[in-house]
């Protein structure tokens, strides 16, 4: 299981990993008990976990620092009942962290999943966008640019063709009456 494909779902405790996504919602599979259910995005919302932030004294910090720094801390995690345990292990492990805009109750579901993410032995690592993806991004739309375009075009010519076709004899018509008009009334004069 990887970092990447994990979520947290609102109104479902725990965390999921993303095993298919749909139009109406997606497949999930808990960390708790491994089971799989549909979770229907017009009840629920997603978050992916390498998405969310924390507020910090200065920048955010993605949430996967965080856990770094809890592990890296190595000291047991704090009882999530003891609302005065969890301020006082995050003051220690991540002191920039600011405590005036994250909540006791976020600091308790960060305990809560990363006691998870250790239990289920889930490497936590960021994927890495930012010099791999662009190449890769300017690499294939050029292969796809030779194949799909032409096909593309085509039916765009022809629907083109069509609309002019049937705009033409709306237009020729009015065009044909006026002339006809303007004819009848030079003999007339």
């Amino acid at each position: 299981m990887e970092y990447n494909k994990l979520v947290a779902v609102s109104g479902l405790s725990g965390l999921f990993e993303l095993i298919s996504s749909k139009n109406d919602g997606a497949i999930v599979r808990s960390l708790n008990d491994k089971t799989t259910k549909f979770a229907s995005s017009r009840i629920h919302q997603f978050s992916h976990l390498e998405s969310i932030e924390i507020y910090t004294i200065r920048d955010n910090v993605n949430l996967a620092d965080v856990f770094n720094a809890m592990k890296a801390d190595g000291t047991a995690l704090p009882d999530v009942k003891d609302d005065k345990a969890i301020k006082a292990y995050f003051q220690k492990v991540y002191p920039d962290m600011d405590f005036d805009r994250v909540y006791t109750s976020d600091m308790k579901k960060i305990v809560k999943w990363f006691d998870l993410l250790q239990k289920n032995n889930i490497e936590i690592k960021l994927t890495e966008v930012a010099e791999e993806e662009p190449a890769a991004a300017e690499e294939a739309p050029a292969a796809d640019v030779k194949e799909t375009p032409a096909p593309a075009k085509k039916s765009a010519a022809k629907t083109q063709e069509a609309a002019a076709t049937e705009e033409a004899p709306v237009k020729k018509a009015p065009a044909k009456k006026a002339a006809a008009k303007k004819a009848a009334k030079k003999k007339e004069d």
